[in-house]
């Protein structure tokens, strides 16, 4: 660790297939100083998609840019409600951003886990699916453990995101 924390906030806000009043349809957001996890992601896999579905859509760029942008969403928050430590229990595979078809399971963004008395990190991200990828260059992030659990804790509904 270099000695700089970084900053994380969690959110809540409507996934996008379904009525945003409908509370069974919210999804976790996060982001890291202030730069949505999906985008890190989205940077992270960009070349490698690039690389696997050019040739596959009629409008290359724009279609592919769309897919890049839009493959991950929020964890569902009624499936992790009763897990409050999900996102801070130490584990080399933990799920941060799930797929936006509404099945987290389905195309997950995985990391390592790491928790200190102090610290919480996250590193190792990777695409399960896409072994071939091997480790993502997003992170490692390191958060200050007190300031973390109080931004879970205090997860805000979001219209929209």
């Amino acid at each position: 660790m270099n000695g700089i924390l970084n900053r994380v906030e969690f959110f809540h806000y409507p996934w996008a297939d379904n009525p945003a009043d409908n509370p069974a349809h919210l999804l976790w957001g996060i982001r890291i100083d202030g730069t949505d996890l999906r985008a890190y992601a989205a940077d992270a896999t960009r070349g490698l998609w690039w690389a696997e579905l050019e040739g596959e859509f009629e409008d290359d760029e724009k279609e592919i840019e769309e897919h890049v942008r839009d493959q991950h969403g929020g964890l569902p928050v009624r499936e992790f409600e009763d897990r409050p430590d999900h996102f801070l229990a130490p584990a080399d595979a933990t799920p941060l951003l799930g797929c936006p078809c509404g099945i987290w399971g389905c195309w997950p963004l995985m990391a390592r886990v790491t928790a200190t008395p102090t610290t919480i990190t996250w590193s190792s991200f990777r695409q399960p699916y896409r072994e071939e990828w091997g480790e993502l260059r997003i992170g490692p992030f390191t958060f200050d453990r007190t300031a973390f659990e109080a931004a879970l804790l205090d997860a805000a509904s979001v219209p929209g995101h």
